[in-house]
């Protein structure tokens, strides 16, 4: 092995990975055995390869960026004037042992562009975990980017062997596909999806009767989106990810804004990054829906398709519908709790333990650590002084914004730069 080849193909693999955020690993616990190499948590792998801060202690590369699709908001595009480079299956599995030993990695992320045709290339990728696992003897986190249009069977075989797999459903509409990307189908991320939704499902069910079953994909799968390359809203995009939860039990949809590559009349100009906080407020919407019982259509709908910049989609959505409020604190339902503005998941689960003992007061709330700048609005507690004055949605907001600082204020117009 050339060590200059290998610097050189990390160099262009490496970069072309960056693009790719879903990469996080929590869910899957894999103990050492057999006096294996490593084991893998079940925290998450937050530690960093790249510079943006995104992910890593993974070793995120992409096992080629040649590729037979043109899709234009791709930077690996075959239409595209770039260094190319491929590496061969040893290669990766030799590069992941050799920088596990020396800790500078907790796994390895492997996606890959397209060559040839998506089983030629899924195969490869199946290969390289496959060694880790049987050859290496390696119990560290392995997630693998499925490849769009890969058969049923090769899929199946990645289940085996690592413990998240991912298809990137790319755009969040089917017309924003077709008009990017028109080498793709939707039924093409569709497929392998449905195959590993179902496969969990099976060993699930065997494990249930037979314990020594093995684990498939024990950290499930997840999907990624480009926003802001099509024009498509909020609203659209939440929608889409709400699909997929429910039909694929899906972990995570990252949300990754559309970072300008080429000139394409298709797409949005060169230096017109989608803010980061448009990716802040759809990760929170995400949580919502996820965490708090919400609905995608509280949220967003047609009177309101696109997220307030300015306040986050909780307060939002109080704002709108102040005729639910004021909420008494000491009586209310754990399901109406976590709807107040400044109030979250843990301190729900504070009051609610701290009010079978007393009658809770501003005191009370303030040493839980509620948000009161923003909570002391929407509730009442067992206080002579309260601020439910009959505000409209437009004066609370203002009043609210008047005391509450954002912490992503410093990133209101761009996304941060990758890679400078």
């Amino acid at each position: 092995m050339s060590f200059d080849r290998i610097k050189e193909k990390l160099n262009i693999l490496a970069d072309a990975a960056k693009y790719d955020v879903s990469c996080a690993s929590s869910g899957s616990v894999r103990k050492n055995k057999n006096k294996g190499l490593g084991d893998s948590s079940g925290m998450g792998i937050c530690h960093s390869y790249t510079e943006d801060g995104r992910c890593v202690s993974l070793l995120k590369i992409l096992l080629t960026n040649h590729c037979i699709f043109d899709c234009a908001y791709c930077v690996t595009r075959k239409s595209n004037d770039i260094k190319r480079a491929a590496f061969k299956v040893q290669e990766v599995v030799d590069i992941t042992i050799n920088f596990y030993r020396r800790n500078y990695i907790e796994g390895l992320f492997l996606s890959s562009g397209i060559f040839k045709n998506p089983d030629y290339t899924m195969e490869r990728l199946v290969a390289v975990a496959k060694k880790l696992r049987l050859e290496e003897n390696f119990n560290g986190y392995i997630h693998l980017k499925s490849i769009p249009g890969a058969s049923d069977e090769l899929m199946y075989q990645a289940g085996l062997y690592a413990d998240r797999l991912s298809v990137n459903i790319e755009i969040p509409t089917v017309s924003g596909l077709k008009l990017l990307a028109p080498d793709k189908k939707q039924e093409d991320f569709i497929k392998p999806m449905t195959k590993v939704t179902n496969e969990i499902k099976r060993y699930k069910s065997e494990k249930r009767i037979i314990k020594s079953t093995p684990r498939y994909a024990p950290a499930g799968q997840s999907t990624q989106m480009i926003i802001g390359a099509t024009g498509e809203s909020d609203k659209d995009i939440i929608y889409t990810a709400t699909y997929f939860y429910k039909q694929f039990n899906l972990k995570r949809v990252y949300y990754s804004g559309y970072v300008p590559v080429s000139y394409d009349e298709r797409l949005p100009q060169i230096g017109s990054e989608v803010p980061m906080l448009r990716e802040n407020r759809l990760y929170q919407t995400d949580w919502l829906l996820r965490f708090y019982g919400f609905t995608a259509k509280e949220l967003l709908n047609d009177q309101h398709p696109n997220l307030d910049v300015d306040i986050d989609p909780k307060l939002s959505w109080a704002l709108r519908n102040l005729h639910l409020f004021p909420v008494n604190i000491n009586t209310a339902q754990k399901e109406m709790l976590v709807r107040i503005p400044g109030i979250g998941l843990k301190s729900v689960h504070k009051i609610i333990e701290a009010r079978k003992h007393r009658n809770l007061n501003w005191e009370h709330l303030k040493s839980i650590g509620i948000s009161l700048n923003r909570a002391k609005y929407f509730i009442i507690c067992n206080s002579r002084y309260f601020e439910t004055r009959d505000y409209q949605p437009h004066t609370l907001k203002n009043k609210i914004l008047q005391h509450v600082k954002s912490k992503y204020e410093g990133v209101y117009n761009n996304q941060l730069s990758l890679f400078n």
